[in-house]
Parts: C-alpha cells; sequence; structure tokens
C-alpha cells in the first residue's frame, strides 16, 4: 500500500514536471504494478479490452471522419455581424453546441480561420470566448469530451451500467449558461486588436544570401532591409554567431542568414532584393502559394527540428515562416524544435493534397486543403451516420458500444475513412492512459489500498456530510487539471474518489460525475488546454488575459459544478 502510493504521488509529480509525456509515465506505472505481481496478465488484458475503453476509441476515430466534413466551417461562417455582441453571443453558442458532440479541439481548429478572417469583429474579442464555450459545451453530453468517456470506461469497470448519453446533460447546462454569461462580460476586458496587428504579425521567416548577391559587403541600411513595409529584421545568423540587435551599420555577408519578423503577407517584398532566397525555395519550392496550418497535438513533429524530419520529403511541403507564442523563436529555422500549436506557413508543392498524413499532423486553416476532405454523399452520409448513431442509442437503449462499431464499420466500407487512416492516427496515446488508470485501480484492489482509502472515509470522514468530501474531491481534481492534462488528472482521481464514496456508504454515481466535470475545464493558462494553446497562438493574447477572463469563468464553474452535482445527482 505504502509503495503503491509512493508510486502515484511519483506519477504526479512526474506529471506535472512533463506534461507531455503523460502517455508514457502511466505506462510505466502499469509496467511496475505487473512486475511487482499487483496486476495479473490476465487483468491487464482484460483493462486493455475495456469495453468503455474500446467505445471511446471507437469514437475518436470516428470523429476524424467528422474533422473532414466542411460543415462546421460552412456554418461558422455565418456568425459574425456588424454588432459585437451578437457575434460573440452566436460564436460563443455554436462553439459550445458543436463541442457537445465533436472533439472540441476540431471544432476550435475549424471555426479559428473563419473567427480571424471576419470583417466586423476583432479576432481578439472572439478567440478566448471560442475556445472556453467548447470546453464548457464538452460537458453537455457523454460524448462531448473524453475525460467524460474516460470516467465512463472506469465507472463500467467497477461493475455499473455506466452513463446514458444525456446523463451530463441537466448539470452540464446550468454550468455552461452560467460560464458562458460570466464570460460575455468578461470579453468587455479583452483588447480590441484587430487582424492585421494581431495574428499575422508575429511570424518568424528566414531568408538566405547568396554569395555572387549585390548585398554582400553593404550595410543593412545601405542594403534597404533597415525599412521594410511591416517587416522587420530581428537577427543575423552568421555560422555559428548570432548578430542581436541588428544595427544598421552591420555589414552583410555571403552565406548570412537574415531571420525576419512580421507580417508575413509582406513576405514577397524579400524577392525583390537580388540574392536573398527564402528557406522554402532552398527546398525547391515556389512561394506563390502559401497554406497556414497548425501542428497537432499528436503530429510525429512535435519535439522534433524541420531539419531532422525530412519535412519536405514528408509532406511535399517546405516551412516559409513559423509563429508562436509565450516564447521568442529565434535560431535557425531549420533547427527549430516545434511544438503543439505552432503556426506554420508553408509553400506547398503539386502533391501536397494528396499526402494522406495531413490531417494527421496538421490542422489546415487556410490555402490548400487536403484532397481526403469529403464532400457529396460521403459528407452527408458521415454526418447523418453520426447523428443517427446518437438517436439510436437515446431511444432504443442500444449501447454506444454496439453504435460506434456498426457507424465505424459503415465509413469503413463506404471510404469516408481509409484504414490506414487509422493505423495513422490510433489514439495510442488515450489507450494507454487509460488502460493503464485502469491497471492503477486494479492494484489499489489488490494491494488494499481502495480499501484503506474506504476504511478511512468510514471512520475518519464519518462526521462529515458527503458534500464537504464531494467539495475536496472536486477542488482536487481540478486543481490537478490546471498543473496536468485533463486525461491525466481524471484517470488519476476516479479510483480515489470511488473509494472514498464506497467508503463512506453513498451512491458513488455524484462523486464520479464531479471528476468528470472537474477534469472537463482549464480556464487560467493557455497551456492547460489544446484548444487554449491554438487561440493563444493565433492572437497577441498574453497570460493575464487568460488570467483576468478565466479566473471568474473559473470560479462560476466550479461553483455551478458543486452546487448543481448534488442537487440532480443526489447521494
Amino acid at each position: 500500500m505504502l509503495f503503491l502510493t509512493l508510486l502515484i504521488i511519483a506519477m504526479i509529480a512526474l506529471l506535472v514536471r512533463y506534461q507531455t509525456r503523460s502517455a508514457a509515465i502511466f505506462g510505466g506505472a502499469m509496467l511496475i504494478t505487473v512486475a511487482v505481481g499487483w496486476v495479473s496478465p490476465e487483468a491487464l488484458l482484460r483493462n486493455a479490452a475495456n469495453p468503455g475503453l474500446a467505445t471511446l476509441i471507437m469514437l475518436v476515430l470516428i470523429s476524424f471522419a467528422l474533422e473532414k466534413t466542411s460543415l462546421l466551417r460552412r456554418v461558422s461562417a455565418y456568425l459574425f455581424s456588424p454588432s459585437q455582441s451578437a457575434s460573440i453571443l452566436r460564436t460563443m453558442g455554436f462553439s459550445a453546441l458543436a463541442s457537445s458532440v465533436l472533439n472540441n479541439t476540431a471544432v476550435v481548429a475549424a471555426m479559428l480561420n473563419a473567427v480571424r478572417s471576419n470583417k466586423y469583429i476583432a479576432p481578439t474579442k472572439l478567440l478566448i470566448p471560442l475556445s472556453y464555450a467548447a470546453i464548457m459545451g464538452g460537458t453537455l453530453t457523454l460524448i462531448g469530451t473524453s475525460t467524460n468517456l474516460i470516467v465512463n470506461s472506469m465507472f463500467t469497470d467497477t461493475g455499473h451500467a455506466g452513463f446514458r448519453f444525456f446523463d451530463f446533460t441537466l448539470v452540464g447546462l446550468g454550468v455552461t449558461c452560467a460560464g458562458l454569461f460570466v464570460l460575455f462580460v468578461m470579453t468587455f476586458f479583452l483588447p480590441d486588436e484587430h487582424e492585421e496587428k494581431s495574428a499575422i504579425s508575429e511570424y518568424f521567416v528566414e531568408a538566405k544570401l547568396a554569395e555572387d548577391s549585390p548585398l554582400v559587403g553593404k550595410t543593412v541600411e545601405d542594403a534597404g532591409l533597415r525599412h521594410l513595409d511591416e517587416l522587420f529584421l530581428a537577427e543575423i545568423i552568421r555560422k555559428a554567431e548570432i548578430l542581436r540587435p541588428v544595427a544598421r551599420y552591420d555589414v552583410l555577408q555571403a552565406g548570412d542568414k537574415l531571420v525576419f519578423s512580421g507580417n508575413v503577407g509582406k513576405v514577397m517584398a524579400l524577392k525583390q532584393f537580388p540574392g536573398l532566397s527564402l528557406f522554402a525555395e532552398e527546398q525547391g519550392l515556389e512561394t506563390h502559394k502559401l497554406t497556414e496550418v497548425i501542428v497537432k497535438e499528436d503530429s510525429v513533429l512535435v519535439g522534433k527540428t524541420l531539419k531532422s524530419t525530412g519535412f519536405r520529403a514528408r509532406f511535399d511541403a517546405a516551412v516559409v515562416a513559423i509563429r508562436r507564442e509565450g516564447e521568442r523563436v529565434t535560431g535557425k529555422l531549420g533547427e527549430v524544435v516545434l511544438q503543439p500549436g505552432d503556426f506554420l506557413l508553408l509553400a506547398t508543392g503539386p502533391d501536397f493534397s494528396t499526402r494522406h498524413n495531413i490531417t494527421k499532423n496538421f490542422y489546415v486553416l487556410s490555402g490548400v486543403s487536403p484532397e481526403n476532405m469529403l464532400s457529396g454523399w460521403r459528407e452527408k452520409l458521415t454526418l447523418w451516420g453520426f447523428v443517427g448513431m446518437i438517436a439510436v442509442s437515446v431511444v432504443t437503449g442500444t449501447s454506444l458500444f454496439t453504435g460506434s462499431l456498426f457507424l465505424l464499420a459503415g465509413l469503413l466500407f463506404t471510404g469516408c475513412l481509409h484504414s490506414n487512416e487509422i493505423k495513422r492516427r490510433f489514439p495510442v496515446e488515450i489507450w494507454v492512459i487509460v488502460a493503464s488508470a485502469l491497471c492503477i485501480a486494479t492494484a489499489m484492489t489488490s494491494t488494499g489500498l481502495s480499501q484503506g482509502i474506504s476504511d478511512f472515509a468510514a471512520s475518519a470522514l464519518a462526521g462529515y456530510a458527503p458534500l464537504v468530501t464531494f467539495v475536496g474531491v472536486f477542488l482536487l481534481t481540478y486543481l490537478l487539471t490546471e498543473l496536468i492534462t485533463n486525461n491525466a488528472a481524471a484517470a488519476l482521481m476516479f479510483p480515489i474518489a470511488y473509494s472514498l464514496a464506497v467508503g463512506m456508504g453513498v451512491d458513488p454515481f455524484p462523486m464520479v460525475m464531479g471528476v468528470a466535470f472537474a477534469a472537463s475545464a482549464s480556464f487560467l493558462t493557455p497551456y492547460g488546454y489544446q484548444t487554449n494553446l491554438m487561440v493563444f497562438n493565433a492572437s497577441t493574447y498574453r497570460l493575464k488575459h487568460f488570467l483576468v477572463t478565466g479566473a471568474p469563468v473559473a470560479i462560476t464553474y466550479v461553483v455551478a459544478c458543486i452546487v448543481l452535482i448534488p442537487m440532480v445527482f443526489p447521494f
């Protein structure tokens, strides 16, 4: 019991320190539980094939087909009008409703370009509301967010029937409406900066000076690089030396790498200088047609440099510029270590749109769209098939496992989804985290730790109302969600919350529901949730904007959950 407790504490510390390595940390803990005999191989296989986990995996795979439809992009174009208040309300409402049945990261990615390019409202007034509304909208249904499905899979593993599709809806509606009201009020404190001053203004562009360029030997001032329109020469990379800041009297040398920051819409101005070529042009691609993408959190590029990934051969594209908020991008473009949420401006080759790995690694915002986007009858089949699956589950009581199994088979049979896509995009990380969490829960039972927590609850907490324990569990889960990932927080807290409820002799349903709601939200920083990171990188937001806007929303969310969950689901 003591050793397992120390293992769980060590896991939490590692998850806080290495948030992007959640699967490795959970997987390592699972291997330890098997190695010391707390979890048998049979139990490991049973946990890995948990019906709730299988349902979660199939729904994630189905979402890949939904991502390829154009519904969200088409609808989001009609959300904006000269009325700022109406535009904000429509954006928040649509984002929340769409996220109740679709992956909220995909919802934000689909709406992001429409928000940034609308001609009425400053994107900075809409992007944080877009992300926060998507987060809250995920609490409306069982499939609204992966944390709900993770908690459901662990709940079914305890022998319970699990959640029904609309079990979350009553509480979720109250929480979402209260949160959106406060969020709407807080939008008045967000900056009012339009696109030309915000999202496009801080790209990092690299150009190389050829040996035979007439600019060689001239000063920066004489070469005309000092006063470019909306482009700023930030640094010069000369072999192993970086000149920063660049002075007007610095002399240009052959082979210099010139690093600019500014409006990438003005990047063609650099082609007016003889002997100056962009990084993408060195890769053999023309830059007259550019595509903007966001690096996905599960992309193979994360943690690697452009040079080491074989970017040109892998995607038939080359990076013209890169944008990242939260830190300054510096050094050679090919040696920048890519992170989730990075914005890349790509010069694309003729095969770019046919590559099946584009949607695996990027959210495409503008420019060339991949050819594997669905249209015509396949798009209708995907959308109506998804609606039909939900309707059948709600009306007839058929399990989501059965409905998602047949829908997934239908999508594969009709070519809406391909087996290669499933191989490339199989959600290994979620599968490892949930299977490992189930093994840790099994280890807690076999070592007596679960019984120990139950005995503690039965004795030390006997004189307290269940609401007190519920509040403690909820706040601890929410704190972990802000410190680590939401999926990891749900997986760690479920067995503790369940054991406490059993020990106190109360219905575990509201306690488990509290874990799901607490792990579904992150409002205080841009780094705690992928949608927050996406809108952070797409704007001129600073950390203070998330704190000022998010703190009242977080307080409202927490209070509403603590009040509503015990009311709707009494102990």
